[in-house]
C-alpha cells in the first residue's frame, strides 16, 4: 500500500470519528412526515433463531438467550459490520411477535446507550445508511409501546445519524457502499420532520452516481450479480420514498432502475435465485422477485448477454455462463477468475453451480472460493485463468490480475437447440493455449452437451507449448474440467464408472456421460454459502487428462434421464438456518 492511499485510509477514519462525535451535538427529530412503510422482507426463522439467542452473523455462531448484542466480543470485522448495520432488525419484524419486539426494542436501545454519542465502530457511511434505512422502515414495529424519554432518544440518535451521512457520505467507496450511504440519507430527509434540506442535494448525488456507476446495459463494474441486486433494491425503495412524498424519481434514478431490471431479469435462475460469481451469492429468498415487482419496468433481455453472462433457458432450464474478462482494478476486489464457467438450474433444483463467495469464512476460504478451480470450468493443473495481486498490508483487498484480455463469445440458435461458443486466452502467456469452451442447450431443456477445448493458435503460442512440454518431460499439460454439484443433489457413479448419476431431491435424474482422453471421478467439494456455520460438504464431478497435442477435446452432457418426467410437480422448502 502506498504512503498515499495509507494516509487517505487513516485520514477517512479520522473524520468518521470526528463527525460521529459532533453527531451527539444534533437535536432530535420532531418524528416522521407520516407513518413509514417497511420495505424490507427479513427471514421468519431467521428471526425465531435471534430470540432463542442463537446469534449466527456472518459464519459465526453464538449461543446466548437474553444476551446484550453489543456486549459481545466480535469475532471478525465481517460479523461486526453485521450486527451494526441492522439487517436483523428485518428478521426480528418478519416475526413481529411481543418476544421479537422486545428483543429488537433491547438491542436498538442498547445500541443508542453504547454507540449513540458517536463512541465505538459501526460509523462508517455505508453501515450508517443501512442501520438508518432499518430503523426507519421498521419504526412502527420498535416504537410500539415505548414513552419517554426513550421515545425522544431514539429521534434523537436517528437524527444524529442522519447528520453524520450529510457530511461523510462522499467518503463511502463508489458502488454499493456509497448507494447504501445515499439511500440512507434520502430516506431520512424525506422521512423526518425537520430534515427536509437534507433530501434534495442527497437525491442529486443519487442521480449522479446513477449516471456514473451504473452502465448503459445495466450492469455495474463488479460484475457481481447479488450486489446488482442490492443496487437496484436501494433504488427502489428510494423511488418508492420519493412517491411517498408526492414528488416523482428523478429522471436518472427513474432511468437506471429501467436498465438494472432486465439485467436482472436475465440473470434470474429459473428457480428465482442469481448465478453464483464474483462474490455474489443467490441473493435472500424473495429479495429479487420483491424488487422486480417494485419496479415499473417490465422488459427483460432475449436470452443472451447482461452485465457479461450468458443466458441460455428452455422450458424450465436455465444456463448462466460467465462470457467476459473478469472486471479489473478497484472493481476486481472481489472478482473471481471464473471466464467460461457455467451454472445449471433446472426448475427449482440448483443443479452445476459454482462453488461461491468463502468470505464469511475467512480469508483462506475466500481466496480458495476465487480460484478457477471453485468453478464448473477447466482449469490447468495449479493454475487459475487468472491471479490474485499481493494484499495491501492489513487488509484483503487482492486485485484480480493477469487475467484474460480477450474473451470473444457468441451465442445463436441452433439446429438443435442454443449454442454459446467462448474462448479465452488466460493459459496463453504461462501454457501457449487458448481455452474455449462450446455449450448446446437442448430445445426442451432436458440435455446440455458440451465441449471443451485446449487449441494452440499461432506460431509463438505452439512454441511456447512445446517448451512447456519439454520441461515437464513430454508427459502433456495437466487439465481438470469440474462439475461442481449443489449439496441438495445426490451423486453417484454409473455404468461402470462410465457415468455419473445425479437425483435431484424434484425425483428428476440427471446423467452425466464424457467422451474423449479424460478420467472420470467423483470427489469431494464444498458449497460457501452465507448464513452457514461452515462450508456445506458437496460432490463434484472432475475430468482429468493432459493436453498432448495443439489441439486437446472433451466432450460431455448433463441430459435428463429417459425416465424422468417432462413436468415434475416440486415444491422447494426453506433449508433449516442452522443446518451445517
Amino acid at each position: 500500500m502506498s504512503k498515499s492511499s495509507g494516509f487517505s485510509a487513516r485520514r477517512t477514519r479520522f473524520l468518521n470519528r470526528l463527525y460521529a462525535r459532533l453527531s451527539a451535538r444534533q437535536k432530535a427529530a420532531e418524528g416522521f412526515v407520516s407513518a413509514p412503510e417497511p420495505r424490507a422482507i427479513g427471514s421468519f426463522a431467521r428471526g425465531r433463531q435471534l430470540v432463542a439467542g442463537n446469534l449466527l452473523f456472518s459464519g459465526f455462531l453464538i449461543e446466548s438467550r437474553d444476551a446484550d448484542l453489543w456486549a459481545i466480543t466480535a469475532p471478525g470485522a465481517a460479523f461486526e459490520a453485521e450486527i451494526h448495520g441492522f439487517g436483523w432488525l428485518d428478521d426480528l419484524a418478519a416475526v413481529g411477535d411481543a418476544p421479537a419486539r422486545e428483543c429488537a426494542q433491547r438491542w436498538l436501545w442498547g445500541w443508542i446507550d453504547r454507540h449513540g454519542d458517536g463512541q465505538g465502530p459501526g460509523w462508517t457511511p455505508d453501515l450508517t445508511g443501512r442501520r438508518v434505512i432499518r430503523w426507519i422502515n421498521h419504526a412502527l414495529f420498535v416504537l410500539r409501546g415505548v414513552k419517554d424519554p426513550r421515545h425522544a432518544t431514539f429521534y434523537r440518535a436517528l437524527a444524529g445519524q442522519t447528520w453524520f451521512l450529510s457530511k461523510r457520505w462522499r467518503s463511502a467507496p463508489p458502488g454499493l457502499a456509497r448507494f447504501e450511504a445515499l439511500t440512507g440519507l434520502i430516506y431520512a430527509g424525506l422521512s423526518l420532520q425537520g430534515k427536509e434540506a437534507l433530501a434534495e442535494p442527497a437525491l442529486r448525488a443519487l442521480a449522479r452516481e446513477c449516471r456514473t456507476q451504473i452502465d448503459a446495459c445495466g450492469g455495474l463494474p463488479t460484475r457481481n450479480p447479488e450486489e446488482l441486486l442490492e443496487v437496484f433494491t436501494l433504488l427502489t425503495w428510494a423511488a418508492a420514498a420519493m412517491v411517498a412524498s408526492g414528488q416523482r424519481p428523478l429522471p436518472d434514478i427513474a432511468a437506471a432502475i429501467d436498465r438494472i431490471a432486465p439485467t436482472l431479469r436475465t440473470l434470474r435462475h429459473a428457480d428465482g435465485g442469481l448465478p453464483r460469481f464474483h462474490g455474489g451469492g443467490r441473493g435472500l429468498d424473495g429479495r429479487l422477485d420483491q424488487a422486480l415487482v417494485a419496479s415499473t419496468a417490465r422488459a427483460r433481455h432475449a436470452d443472451g448477454m447482461a452485465m457479461g453472462f450468458m443466458r441460455l433457458s428452455a422450458a424450465r432450464t436455465s444456463v448462466l455462463i460467465d462470457a467476459s474478462a473478469p472486471p479489473s482494478g478497484n472493481a476486481s476486489y472481489d472478482a473471481h477468475a471464473s471466464t467460461l464457467a457455467f451454472e445449471l438450474t433446472s426448475g427449482r433444483r440448483p443443479v452445476v453451480v459454482n462453488c461461491g463467495s468463502g468470505r464469511m469464512f475467512g480469508p483462506e476460504w475466500r481466496r480458495a472460493g476465487r480460484a478457477t478451480p471453485s468453478h464448473s470450468v477447466l482449469c490447468l493443473d495449479g493454475y487459475s485463468s487468472a491471479r490474485l495481486a499481493e494484499a495491501a498490508p492489513g487488509t484483503l483487498r487482492e486485485a484480480l490480475v493477469d487475467a484474460p484480455s480477450h474473451v470473444p463469445v457468441a451465442a445463436d440458435p441452433a439446429a438443435s437447440g442454443l449454442r454459446f461458443e467462448g474462448a479465452h486466452n488466460g493459459y496463453v502467456a504461462t501454457h501457449g493455449v487458448t481455452h474455449a469452451r462450446v455449450l448446446d442447450l437442448a430445445p426442451d431443456g432436458r440435455s446440455i452437451t458440451g465441449e471443451d477445448m485446449l487449441l494452440a493458435l499461432e506460431n509463438a503460442d505452439k512454441r511456447r507449448f512445446d517448451r512447456v512440454l519439454d520441461a515437464d518431460g513430454l508427459r502433456g499439460i495437466g487439465f481438470e474440467i469440474r462439475f461442481h454439484l449443489h449439496p441438495d443433489a445426490d451423486a453417484a457413479l454409473d455404468m461402470g464408472g462410465a457415468a455419473v448419476s445425479i437425483a435431484l431431491k424434484s425425483g428428476e435424474i440427471w446423467v452425466f456421460r464424457y467422451e474423449g482422453g479424460a478420467d472420470l471421478t467423483l470427489e469431494p467439494g464444498v458449497y460457501l454459502q452465507s448464513g452457514r456455520l461452515k462450508p456445506r460438504a458437496t460432490k463434484q464431478v472432475v475430468l482429468t487428462g493432459r493436453a498432448m497435442e495443439y489441439a486437446t477435446r472433451v466432450r460431455w452432457s448433463v441430459s435428463k434421464a429417459r425416465e424422468t418426467a417432462v413436468a415434475v410437480r416440486d415444491f422447494a422448502h426453506d433449508e433449516s438456518y442452522l443446518t451445517e
